[in-house]
C-alpha cells in the first residue's frame, strides 16, 4: 500500500486523547491514516476532525485540525495517508 505525507502532529492531548495536526495535504473523514514517529507506529481510520470545536468533514493544507487517536502520539510525528 502506497502512503502520502498529509501532515505533523504538533500536541498531543493526553486526557482526551486528541492528536493537534497540522495538515500539509489532503485529508477527509472515512481516510485510513498512519502515524509514524520515534516511538509511535500505527494506523486508524479517521472517524471525525475538528477545528475550534467545529466538526469538519475535509481538512486543506494550512489547517490546524484535532483528530481524536487510538494511541498515545508525539509532536513531530509523521502523518501518512493511506493510499489504496
Amino acid at each position: 500500500m502506497e502512503e502520502q505525507e498529509v501532515g505533523r502532529v504538533v500536541d498531543y492531548f493526553a486526557k482526551i486523547g486528541v492528536a493537534g495536526i497540522e495538515i500539509t495535504g489532503q485529508l477527509v473523514v472515512g481516510d485510513t491514516i498512519h502515524i509514524k514517529g520515534h516511538t509511535s507506529d500505527f494506523q486508524q481510520t479517521v472517524d471525525s476532525m475538528q477545528i475550534e470545536h467545529a466538526f469538519i468533514e475535509e481538512a486543506k493544507p494550512g489547517d490546524s485540525v484535532g483528530i481524536k487517536v487510538k494511541e498515545r502520539c508525539r509532536a513531530h510525528d509523521k502523518i501518512y495517508k493511506v493510499v489504496e
